[in-house]
């Protein structure tokens, strides 16, 4: 908005009306990335407090603790005189994301039936299109209310922020979590009531066993690191980093692995180089810059998040169905041609100093970047938080989850600081690069991703990663221990 770029980036928006930069150019400002990224950067570190608030005083709390920095962080933001102000704003939001991320999708993947734990899991990334979609709608409304319109759009967060508090309040926490606390009674009770029948002693049983494990660990991150757990652990990684640069051939893989044990996060680099939070975070910016007007734009944005909510219905619908690999491999081939067609057409008809599209490219290019969405939308976006929380035993659970949100959050900072840069430098071959790493995660999901449908949540270990060709060589000592894994086991 031309209103908030005044106030906050006056640099931006003189390049973006008077500058003969590049039409790549005029919005690359280390600033305006700032006010984008130190969301989530705050996030990672926030994630860590909320692994161990998520362990010890449970899902719900943890969620509760979130919707207050929502709300704190939503007031800073509608009410900011200055730059300062603004980022603490943001900053504060971003610990709400930290701890939300943390404790949601454990807490769905824990109260859901094992039928239809995946489609329930899922319910999390749709309302996250949900938000962006009513997010695009708003900055699309408020964008002709001049000159208070962008406060009155950052204090609109302060309606899902009130809803997160309030709901917090009145949910149960999971039976996982209740158990591994010690209130084995209550945690009882409440898997008798989500389930909606009393004869629930062989899931609970299966609950006592895992929270018994849970409990002769002491140190959940270090246990992260064993060799039983690595599987889940690299998983989990490489689905947030969205992938990691391996081929067919194990050894390779084995390096990494070990890597990941001398480092815990090493160059965790690709989750977000789909380029799917570039696209979603600077749509009206990207649009712009291909030479939409403002209004356009924001429309245009508008349209990729409708896309975005109804892609991800498809995939509650079809995640239990035809299950994990087969959603992740078709969108594979799907986000690699949609991105390289719009690198083809953006770097025939836009160059540095081009006119606007035309309107036929136009609606082909916005066609593109939808069909590219939708793809994400029903694949790695859902699937890279389900997978995660359905994988690692109980206790490693919080302690995965943390590392999952952490890379997550690391590389969503990298390029939403990035992006705008990129862009300028990249140009259309922006989309060539992130075309790259399409390829390479779907070989790696080809080889060494397991399906992991309708396999109780304790029974991951047993049933999925023990029966894996390559991860069942890391788990043939599954006994918990603190130290390494067998010279410290006792007999």
């Amino acid at each position: 908005m031309d209103d908030f770029l005044i106030k906050f980036f006056p640099k931006v928006y003189r390049r973006k009306t008077e500058s003969k930069d590049s039409n790549y150019c005029k919005y690359d400002n280390q600033g305006l990335q700032l006010f984008t990224s130190s969301l989530y950067l705050a996030g990672l570190t926030a994630t860590f407090f909320a692994s161990y608030t998520t362990r010890n005083l449970g899902r719900k709390l943890t969620m509760l603790i979130a919707g207050v920095f929502f709300l704190v962080g939503v007031i800073l933001n509608g009410a900011a005189q200055d730059l300062t102000m603004l980022i603490i704003g943001r900053i504060l939001l971003g610990c709400g994301v930290g701890f939300a991320n943390q404790a949601v999708p454990l807490f769905l993947s824990e109260i859901a039936p094992t039928r239809i734990r995946g489609g329930l899991n899922i319910l999390f990334q749709l309302n996250v299109t949900i938000g962006i979609l009513f997010a695009n709608l708003i900055n699309y409304g408020t964008s002709k209310i001049h000159p208070w319109g962008w406060r009155l759009s950052l204090s609109l967060a302060g309606v899902p922020a009130l809803l997160l508090t309030l709901g917090a309040l009145f949910v149960e926490d999971t039976p996982n979590s209740l158990v591994e606390r010690g209130r084995l009674e209550e945690g009882k009770a409440v898997l008798k009531k989500i389930r909606g029948t009393d004869n629930v002693e062989p899931e609970f049983n299966e609950i006592l066993e895992a929270s018994r494990l849970a409990h002769q660990v002491k140190h959940p991150f270090r246990n992260l690191l064993k060799r039983r757990n690595r599987p889940q652990l690299v998983i989990a990684i490489l689905l947030q980093v969205k992938r990691l640069n391996t081929n067919r051939f194990s050894w390779q893989l084995h390096v990494i692995v070990r890597l990941i044990h001398c480092f815990f996060l090493p160059r965790q680099i690709f989750q977000q180089f789909t380029g799917i939070n570039a696209i979603m975070f600077y749509a009206p910016v990207l649009f712009n810059t291909l030479g939409f007007k403002s209004d356009a734009s924001l429309y245009s944005a508008v349209i990729t998040g409708a896309v975005n909510v109804l892609s991800t219905v498809v995939s509650i619908y079809s995640v239990d169905r035809v299950g994990r690999r087969v959603l992740l491999l078709e969108a594979g081939v799907q986000m690699f041609i949609s991105q390289v067609v719009i690198a083809i057409v953006l770097g025939i008809k836009v160059t540095d100093h081009s006119e606007n599209l035309s309107h036929g490219y136009a609606i082909f290019v916005v066609v593109m970047v939808c069909t590219f969405v939708s793809s994400f939308a029903w694949s790695w976006g859902p699937l890279g938080w389900l997978i995660p929380s359905e994988t690692f035993p109980m206790e490693t659970r919080s302690a995965g989850q943390s590392v999952t949100v952490c890379v997550n959050l690391l590389f969503t900072f990298v390029i939403a600081q990035a992006f705008l840069s990129m862009l300028c430098h990249l140009k259309y071959g922006i989309f060539a690069f992130f075309s790259g790493w399409v390829v390479v995660m779907s070989v790696f999901v080809l080889f060494f991703l397991p399906e992991t449908k309708n396999v109780p949540i304790e029974e991951m270990t047993e049933k999925v990663w023990k029966h894996h060709w390559f991860w069942k060589r890391f788990m043939d000592d599954h006994r918990v221990v603190d130290g390494d894994d067998k010279k410290n086991a006792q007999p």
